[in-house]
């Protein structure tokens, strides 16, 4: 039995490790630095229906253990994803779970119906939480009943299972949760960045040209243990953790708080080589502080 193995709902994961989408691109960029197949899965960059340009520059600055970005969502849109860059992912055996945006209910739909084409995506991450797009993003993952709906739309037309990610600017994560997994989720990742603003003391002005970003790295990581905790108590689908991730002991606190994954972001800016790390170190710490399996560690935490 491979002691790290995971199974959730499209996913048979050799290990619970994954970079995180965003920081990651379609990994043709980070396979030039070691084999894909290592990883767990891989959270792709996400799509929209139609390429996006993304948000005027300067979108990225740097906060004390952490970073805000404000990418708003660049990307080349469906028809060049599917025909270009997930034919490149099929190569590897790691599942692909496709990260799918839009401003409009029919475009979450558009694209969960197609995106399944590609034999390398397993599962679709449904980015509902994103803070940096003014028409949309946000706004589906605030409201329960609207998060409700998008998410039974996107059930009724998508071929894989469907991961839904939850933002943290909220007053209620756990009342968005329940709408979530009531219209049918099959798992849940979280959470996505908590919104801030950094100001330039000679120009008097938010140094990101969008005025706020989404806060990542480290500095949040104790608000995402929080919120997938609580979340845990009341949900039994699998959720995939994430924010703030950079140690093999981060790792295992996001499991033991609930998780069944676990994603790595910011950090793959600083180490490319992050995840095969964290991998290549979790049985050791495992041996170390008596934990025999991940299958037994859910158990455990069942049990409590």
């Amino acid at each position: 039995m491979n002691r790290l193995a995971v199974e959730i709902p499209g996913l048979s994961l050799k290990n619970p490790i994954m970079p995180a989408s965003g920081c990651f691109g379609f990994g043709q960029e980070y396979s030039k630095y070691y084999d894909l197949n290592e990883l767990g899965a891989i959270m792709a960059k996400a799509v929209t229906p139609e390429p996006r340009l993304g948000n005027p520059t300067p979108r990225v600055a740097e906060t004390a253990s952490g970073m805000l970005n404000a990418i708003g969502l660049q990307n080349p849109g469906l028809e060049h994803v599917l025909a270009h860059e997930l034919p490149f992912l099929e190569q590897f055996e790691t599942p692909i779970i496709a990260n799918v945006a839009g401003a409009t209910e029919d475009d979450y739909v558009q694209v969960c119906a197609r995106i399944g084409e590609s034999k390398a995506v397993k599962a679709i991450e449904l980015n509902i939480s994103c803070p940096n797009v003014k028409h949309g993003g946000i706004a589906f993952g605030t409201d329960p009943e609207v998060a409700h709906r998008l998410t039974k739309a996107v059930k009724n037309v998508a071929t894989v299972p469907v991961y839904v990610k939850l933002s943290p600017n909220v007053a209620d994560i756990v009342s968005i949760a329940q709408a979530i997994e009531a219209a049918g989720a099959d798992g849940l990742t979280m959470i996505n960045t908590l919104l801030g603003m950094r100001i330039d003391l000679k120009t008097r002005k938010p140094i990101i040209a969008n005025g706020t970003g989404g806060l990542s790295g480290p500095a949040i990581k104790p608000v995402a243990i929080r919120m997938i905790h609580q979340v845990r108590a009341v949900s039994n689908i699998p959720i995939i953790g994430m924010g703030g991730v950079q140690t093999v002991d981060d790792v295992l606190e996001f499991l033991i708080a609930g998780a069944d994954a676990v994603a790595v972001g910011t950090m793959n800016f600083t180490d490319p080589f992050i995840c095969p790390k964290l991998i290549s170190e979790l049985p050791k710490r495992m041996d170390e502080l008596g934990i025999s399996s991940l299958q037994e560690l859910k158990k455990e935490r069942a049990n409590q």
